[in-house]
């Protein structure tokens, strides 16, 4: 999940908006170049999503369903889910490569990508369009939520046969029972982030193509959607992951192992 978040914030922010911005007249802003860009952009926020929703069911697997846990939440299982959700993620971004127009033209050259008028005049290319933003919000986020509330259930339901045996006056001192709270508080987090940051962006979709509403690029409810809907990549990744000791372990051994590096070449160069 952080690598597919990672890869967003390279394709969506560094490739394609800041290039644009700061960089017009760079490679990236010709028109087959950015829109490879956003076609990137798609999958990668797709597999984001849907590499989020895996977690969260392998998570509701390993908690509601010890005995499942060994045989379907290994490492196995994990390496063809991530396999096919990026597969499938490439291959529905594709289109999207054919919704770009060149803006302009310098020396013959195509730059620039506008949204063709087909696109966003013909029903078929606004199904599609719907059909992304349900694959990237609407479907993850019902399924986050359902998975979220058993698990959670489970885990209160759980809690309160585990205190019927220490006894009443022991529950609130109960380290496990503590530990619960802080994964049910984690699980809602997930699902309320993951609405709130996403629902900009689905109200300006919807605007635009079932109201009807006069599409207008770069205006700041868009901007403020985008923007939200990047960030949504990073929120989940930091709640389920960040949290962990052996992940901020794993991230120091990162940081320190350039380090190690440069010290090993340095005295290889001097020896």
């Amino acid at each position: 999940m952080s690598i597919a978040d990672f890869l967003v914030i390279i394709n969506d922010i560094l490739l394609r908006t800041v290039s644009m911005m700061y960089f017009p007249r760079s490679f990236l802003n010709f028109t087959p170049v950015c829109s490879t860009t956003l076609v990137l952009a798609v999958a990668a926020t797709l597999i984001s999503v849907w590499l989020t929703v895996a977690f969260t069911l392998d998570r509701f697997l390993a908690i509601c369903y010890p005995n499942v846990k060994a045989k379907y939440c290994t490492e196995r299982t994990a390496t063809v889910i991530m396999g096919i959700v990026s597969v499938f993620s490439c291959l529905i971004s594709v289109p999207w490569y054919f919704t770009m127009a060149a803006e302009y033209n310098i020396d013959n050259i195509p730059r620039g990508c506008v949204f063709k008028q087909v696109f966003l005049n013909l029903t078929s290319w606004a199904s599609f369009e719907l059909l992304t933003i349900s694959l990237m919000m609407f479907v993850p986020f019902f399924l986050l939520l359902w998975l979220n509330t058993l698990t959670a259930s489970h885990v209160l339901m759980s809690g309160r046969v585990r205190r019927g045996f220490r006894g009443r006056n022991t529950g609130d001192n109960d380290p496990e029972m503590m530990n619960r709270r802080k994964s049910v508080v984690l699980l809602f987090c997930i699902s309320g982030s993951f609405l709130l940051l996403w629902s900009t962006e689905v109200i300006h979709v919807l605007s635009v193509r079932v109201f009807a509403t006069p599409y207008v690029n770069g205006t700041d409810f868009e901007s403020v959607g985008f923007m939200l809907q990047v960030l949504s990549t990073c929120t989940n990744t930091a709640i389920y992951v960040l949290t962990q000791s052996k992940f901020r372990e794993q991230m120091k051994s990162a940081a320190k192992y350039p380090i190690f590096l440069i010290v090993k070449l340095v005295k290889n160069w001097n020896t």
